[in-house]
C-alpha cells in the first residue's frame, strides 16, 4: 500500500475512479472493468460514496476486496452528508484496520428520498478537519475549475479551496472540457499561496445525452467545439470515437501544462480509457 501524497510527490500519476454496484450485473461488469484497468498498473483508484447506507456499505466492501485481492492502491470516497463524528470515527478505523491508507473527504449530495439523517457536518471543510485530524491518511479533496455549483461568486470559492487544500494533501476535480480552466484555477490558487498537486479529473464523452447531463449537474460547459464535433456524428461508436480523440487531446495539453497525474472517471467501463491510456502512451510512472 502507499499513500497518495507520496505518490505524487515522486512524480506523474495516472488514476481511475470507479463506483459500487448496485446489482449482480452491475458487479459483474465493474469487476471486468477493474480486471481490464488493473493490467495498466494505475497509481491508484477511488471508490465514490453514496448518501444511502447500503451504498455506503458497497463502498466499504469494494475498497477492502480491492486492498486484499487485487495489487490497487485504493481511495475510498467519504462524504458528509447523514454522519455524525461518532459514526466517521467507525468509519475511519475500519479503513485503518483493512490497511486503506487514502480517503477523498467530500461534501456530497444531499439525499432525495426520504428525511435525511442527523448529520454533524455540513461542508466538506468540516469533515475535512476530523479526516485529516485522524492522522492515519492521505486526504484529498474535490476541486471545481469551473467554480462550484452553489458558490456565491468564484473569488470566494476559491479562498474555499484554498483553505481546504492547506489541510489536504491534494485535490480532484471535477470533470471539465478544455485546459484553460485548469490552469486558470491553478493561477488562481498560487496567487492564495497554495501549491498543492491538484490532479485534473478526465471524462471521456461516451453518450451525448449522458454526459450533457452530468455536465449540468456538475457546473462543467460543454464548449461549443465540442458540441458541433458531436452534432456531425450519431452513431454510438462514432460518438465514443469522437470523446476519445477530445479526451486525448484535453490530456496532453493538461500534461504539457503541468498537472501532476490524470484522473479518469471510467463509469465503470474500460474501453474508452484504456484507448486513451494507449493514444497517451501511459506507463505506472505516467
Amino acid at each position: 500500500m502507499a499513500r497518495i501524497a507520496d505518490l505524487i510527490a515522486k512524480g506523474r500519476t495516472f488514476s481511475f475512479e470507479f463506483f459500487p454496484p448496485k446489482t449482480d450485473s452491475a458487479q459483474l461488469s465493474l469487476g471486468r472493468a477493474i480486471g481490464e484497468l488493473e493490467s495498466l498498473g494505475p497509481s491508484f483508484v477511488s471508490v465514490t460514496y453514496g448518501a444511502g447506507g447500503s451504498t455506503r456499505q458497497r463502498t466499504h466492501a469494494v475498497v477492502s476486496w480491492m486492498r486484499k485481492e487485487t495489487t490497487l492502491t485504493p481511495m475510498a470516497h467519504l462524504t458528509c452528508q447523514g454522519h455524525v463524528r461518532s459514526e466517521i470515527r467507525d468509519i475511519l478505523n475500519a479503513y485503518a484496520d483493512d490497511g486503506v491508507q487514502n480517503i477523498l473527504a467530500l461534501g456530497g449530495d444531499v439525499p432525495t428520498d426520504g428525511e435525511p439523517a442527523p448529520s454533524d457536518y455540513t461542508y466538506a471543510s468540516e469533515l475535512l478537519d476530523d479526516v485529516s485530524g485522524d492522522g492515519r491518511f492521505s486526504v484529498g479533496v474535490a476541486a471545481h475549475p469551473e467554480v462550484h455549483p452553489r458558490s456565491t461568486d468564484r473569488a470566494s470559492d476559491r479562498r474555499f479551496l484554498a483553505a481546504k487544500l492547506s489541510r489536504a494533501d491534494f485535490a480532484i476535480t471535477q470533470f471539465f472540457f478544455e485546459v484553460e480552466v485548469y490552469v486558470r484555477m491553478m493561477n488562481e490558487l498560487a496567487d492564495l499561496g497554495v501549491n498543492k498537486p491538484v490532479l485534473p479529473g478526465i471524462m471521456p464523452v461516451t453518450n451525448k445525452k449522458q454526459i450533457v447531463r452530468m455536465a449540468e449537474m456538475s457546473g462543467a460547459a460543454m464548449p461549443q467545439w465540442l458540441i458541433d464535433r458531436l452534432d456531425k456524428v450519431d452513431d454510438p461508436e462514432d460518438v465514443r470515437r469522437v470523446g476519445v480523440e477530445a479526451a486525448t487531446e484535453l490530456c496532453r495539453d493538461l500534461l504539457d501544462a503541468g498537472a501532476p497525474g490524470l484522473h479518469f472517471y471510467t463509469m465503470n467501463r474500460s474501453t474508452a480509457t484504456r484507448e486513451i491510456h494507449a493514444n497517451l502512451g501511459l506507463s505506472s510512472a505516467c
